[in-house]
């Protein structure tokens, strides 16, 4: 059990983020490269997605690796992090109340809502000239 690795996925409006958990000093990596290079210099994104992390107490014990498809930078990390919170409970079921009070294990199921005909977008309307 010394190099278990946790496999967690994690989703966010169109994202896909697949996360390993491996023991490591609490590296993130996203599709190859640092965190901080993947997301650029936004320092709130950076914490949203080491809070499973922070609140578990593992910042240090693990590093992740993950590979996120779809959607933008800000919804891959929401699914980053949605898929770390997932691997913690798999790696130790302790993790799941506290986690669950935070709502990290919960999917974010606001999603696009779709374009309507006759519309420009969802509800937007096209320009009303009255002459």
């Amino acid at each position: 059990m010394a190099d278990k690795e946790f496999i967690a996925t994690g989703r966010r409006k169109t994202s896909i983020a697949v996360v390993k958990l491996v023991k490591g000093k609490g590296r993130i990596f996203v599709n190859g490269k640092k965190l901080t290079d993947y997301i650029g210099n936004r320092p709130a994104i950076e914490m949203l997605v080491y809070r499973p992390l922070v609140l578990t107490d593992n910042q240090e014990k693990y590093d992740v690796r993950v590979k996120a498809v779809g959607g933008g930078i800000v919804a891959q990390c929401g699914a980053i992090r949605h898929g770390i919170a997932r691997a913690l409970v798999k790696s130790n079921e302790e993790y799941r109340n506290v986690l669950r009070l935070e709502g990290l294990l919960t999917r974010d199921p606001r999603v696009k809502e779709r374009k309507k005909y006759g519309r420009k977008r969802a509800r937007k309307r096209f320009q009303f000239s009255k002459r």
